[in-house]
């Protein structure tokens, strides 16, 4: 082959290339760093996003409203985030649509191991660990567990301090606070450590709870279609390697999130792995939305409504939107 026909077939190739990638930009796809959210990593880790065809630029955050933030500046397309952002920006504007579920539970409330509380009504008058005023953990204790479930009403009857998840514990150990209202992994470090006990466990008195979802914003739905389908299939794949295969998926999980072995009080070493298995305790990762999922998302707009947090409560069919499960045939 001569030199100039060689050049041209070159050239042919990189525009071809060009076109191609000009015709199939990433999907920007946001989630936040939390163990629930494993499938993500696990999509992107076993190739999952590839083998459906999906061209994916994956991006993690320290929480919901952050990620928020960049789907508020259309910096994402999708994300794998808490409920509560979505329909508490719903409200203001951004009207993001949950199309899958994640994962169920994941939440507990803490007290020192040596703790004198031994009922939820004994945290009157006492300091509770709590994150972001208005984020969806912050719904959760002060709606579902502080008022429906103790009978309190936060920043009355309880303090809540706001803090960063991983200090919670320390913070339960040098009496800055009672309780602490956290998740996983904290839970189960916490647990296997033995600094701390249980004082309830939320799956107790609402199972398998829905948490983190897909939502995906209005444009991409209406644009990428077949990106949505794609992505909800590959999240499909994700959550069933990770049911199937626990202990190779625990495995990628310690791994991906950096876990460390435990010491426990008595000398004995918890693997990162087994810190996993704990978690999985109140941790069931699914995709499809059941009508009991609805009422909960529901109950969370009620009580933000209450709180506050929201002006005025949207539509939860406008919110929750089983269509693309059924188009991508991952639900009746």
């Amino acid at each position: 082959m001569g030199k100039s026909r060689f050049a041209l077939l070159v050239a042919a190739i990189l525009v071809s290339t060009s076109s191609l990638a000009a015709g199939n930009p990433p999907i920007r796809i946001g989630w936040v760093y939390a163990l629930a959210n494993a499938p993500a990593l696990i999509a992107e880790k076993e190739g999952f996003y590839q083998q459906e065809g999906l061209n994916v630029e994956l991006t993690s955050f320290g929480d919901g409203p952050v990620i928020t933030q960049a789907l508020a500046a259309h910096e994402l397309d999708a994300a794998y985030i808490g409920a509560p952002p979505v329909f508490q920006w719903y409200s203001r504007g951004l009207k993001g649509q949950i199309i899958a579920k994640v994962n169920s539970g994941q939440a507990a409330l803490l007290v020192s191991k040596n703790s004198t509380i031994t009922h939820l009504a004994d945290l009157k008058g006492k300091r509770i660990a709590g994150v972001k005023k208005g984020s969806g953990m912050d719904v959760l204790l002060r709606g579902l567990v502080l008022s429906q479930q103790a009978k309190l009403t936060a920043d009355k009857d309880v303090q809540v301090l706001s803090m960063p998840a991983g200090n919670m514990v320390a913070a339960l150990g040098q009496n800055v606070v009672d309780a602490a209202f956290t998740w996983e992994p904290f839970v189960s470090e916490a647990i296997l450590r033995g600094d701390a006990r249980v004082l309830l466990d939320v799956n107790q008195v609402q199972p398998d709870y829905p948490w983190y979802v897909i939502m995906a914003l209005p444009e991409t739905l209406k644009n990428r279609p077949d990106d949505v389908v794609k992505l909800l299939r590959a999240h499909r794949k994700a959550v069933d390697f990770i049911n199937q295969h626990p202990q190779e998926a625990d495995k990628i999980i310690a791994d991906a999130f950096k876990l460390q072995a435990i010491k426990t009080v008595d000398g004995k070493t918890i693997t990162p792995e087994a810190l996993v298995q704990e978690a999985r305790k109140r941790i069931h990762w699914s995709v499809s939305l059941t009508d009991q999922n609805s009422a909960f998302i529901q109950g969370l707009m009620n009580d933000s409504l209450r709180l506050g947090y929201m002006q005025q409560a949207p539509r939860l069919k406008d919110v929750v939107s089983t269509e693309w499960l059924r188009k991508a045939g991952l639900q009746p």
